[in-house]
């Protein structure tokens, strides 16, 4: 393990809350390369239509224009409604910010707030949002970042102004390159006076990355590098007491006031490539930190199984020593996204890969009881009708459900927003027959009952014979034409969102002449 001490302390509770080409990030290399196979795969998944047990829901699918397509932002909840961005698409292919309302009949209505980039090429206002979440100031603006376009084509923070039922875009600060950084990604933090806070892929000193400020001067910004760094995806997390904490490819840091309006960087923990297996490596989501002053983070790689890890740092005497809570692989691989801490304690988040179809999962890390680790348990896999590859981290509203979104899949293959329920109540299926052996034209009544009762009108698949809908948890279904034989019978039930699916142990009906 490797830590450096840090002379301020630890850090305290976290607060939570054509273009030019996109520059060689790790996320964006995949974005680019990976369309054309992500669409076939899509596709393949969409066609293939497996039955599975749901304990998610797909509450939009993107359709490319003028909507959106591919979202790799985490969400935002302002009020009842859903905010986020999507990386192309929208009414000029350049990406789009969108916002997402409940209907009043369970069901949601997108909104498409902006377009980017409606005077191709120049697309001065920006292009491509990267990881963006959007932030919301006291007034009701909304802040975010495009990777692309901006004036220098470096890349822009933008602002949106709601005016009724509108919204005015304008750019907040447009990168040139050096020394004030380039391709910002991720989204952005406030603190308590109103500066905003965020990460550039390149540009800075030496064009490595860097952190930026842009702080208000009327009604215009000023930007300023506070920290020079290696290359990253990875968010800020602004604590209460004003520390900054974020991640490169090899360390997380902590960036701490200096009293004199500067910043002082800590490497509160580096990653050494050798014990990649111990510690993982590459960290890439945007790091957690909960009451104890813990920090919680994944990497993309490493771990025993080198599909990548989750991480706890833990501050002992100004020391920050890592545990390596959960090593992915045999289930989900390749976490791109940071977590989210319920309440409880328990850890929540999503792979880029690996699952059932390669297309990532929506995983659980149960808090530890009587001395044991963290238990891990997927909740949802991808399979490509219900999303695929999950970038952006997932949010939790009040119930502690969560919501996400996947890059790609859905019913049309361009992404999609879903909800899933990691407390839906788990359910037992049993089958009977009326009469087994029975006789050949002989009718055959087959009941299922499935406990806890999923609500009434839900369908019950009786394999291979038909389906029929259950009152109070019991189906049945009536056939007289099964053939002279065994018929292996199996009831099926799919789960929704509160109940999660489960099917009866299989039974072989006879017939006789």
């Amino acid at each position: 393990m490797h830590s450096a001490k840090t002379n301020r302390g630890a850090i305290c509770h976290s607060s939570n809350s054509a273009p030019k080409p996109v520059q060689s990030t790790r996320l964006a290399a995949a974005i680019l390369r990976g369309a054309v196979a992500l669409a076939v795969l899509s596709a393949m998944l969409i066609s293939a239509r497996p039955a599975q047990a749901q304990t998610e829901q797909v509450l939009y699918n993107f359709t490319g224009t003028p909507d959106g397509q591919g979202p790799t932002s985490r969400l935002t909840f302002n009020g009842a409604n859903l905010y986020g961005t999507t990386f192309s698409g929208g009414a000029y292919g350049n990406g789009s910010v969108f916002e997402l309302a409940p209907n009043g009949s369970g069901g949601w209505t997108e909104s498409i707030l902006y377009s980017f980039c409606p005077a191709s090429p120049s697309c001065t206002d920006g292009a491509n949002p990267q990881l963006s979440y959007v932030t919301f100031d006291t007034a009701g603006n909304i802040y975010g970042t495009t990777t692309n376009g901006g004036a220098s084509g470096n890349g822009v923070v933008f602002k949106l102004t709601p005016s009724g039922q509108t919204w005015t875009e304008s750019v907040a600060y447009s990168f040139s390159g050096e020394p004030d950084a380039a391709n910002p990604i991720n989204g952005l933090i406030f603190d308590s006076t109103g500066n905003l806070y965020g990460v550039a892929f390149s540009g800075g000193t030496g064009n490595n990355g860097a952190v930026f400020e842009l702080s208000p001067a009327g009604a215009n910004w000023t930007e300023k590098v506070i920290a020079n760094l290696s290359t990253t995806d990875a968010g800020l997390t602004m604590t209460s007491s004003g520390y900054i904490v974020g991640a490169t490819t090899s360390t997380v840091f902590a960036l701490i006031p200096n009293g004199s309006g500067g910043w002082n960087s800590d490497a509160i923990f580096t990653f050494n490539p050798a014990d990649a297996a111990t510690e993982g490596s590459e960290p890439n989501g945007t790091p957690w930190v909960d009451s104890a002053q813990n920090v919680y983070g994944t990497t993309t790689a490493g771990g025993k199984n080198k599909g990548g890890v989750v991480f706890k740092l833990t501050p002992v005497k100004g020391v920050y020593k890592e545990s390596l809570l959960f090593s992915f692989g045999d289930t989900g691989a390749a976490p791109i996204a940071g977590v989210v801490l319920d309440s409880s304690g328990n850890i929540y988040g999503t792979t880029s890969a690996g699952g059932k179809n390669g297309a990532g999962i929506v995983y659980e890390l149960k808090a530890p009881e009587g001395g044991k680790g963290y238990i891990e348990r997927t909740i949802q896999t991808f399979v490509g009708e219900n999303g695929a590859v999950p970038y952006g981290a997932l949010i939790l509203d009040s119930n502690d459900y969560l919501y996400g979104s996947t890059y790609g899949g859905g019913a049309d293959g361009n992404g999609a927003v879903f909800i899933a329920n990691p407390h839906a109540s788990v359910t037992k299926t049993t089958c009977t027959s009326s009469q087994n052996p029975s006789t050949q034209g002989q009718p055959v009544t087959f009941t299922a009952t499935v406990t806890p009762a999923p609500p009434n009108g839900e369908p019950i698949v009786f394999e291979p014979v038909g389906q029929s809908n259950m009152v109070n948890g019991v189906a049945t279904w009536t056939v007289s034409d099964l053939p002279v034989g065994k018929t292996t019978i199996t009831a099926v039930y799919s789960g929704d969102l509160n109940f999660v699916g489960s099917h009866s142990v299989s039974f072989a009906q006879v017939v006789d002449k």
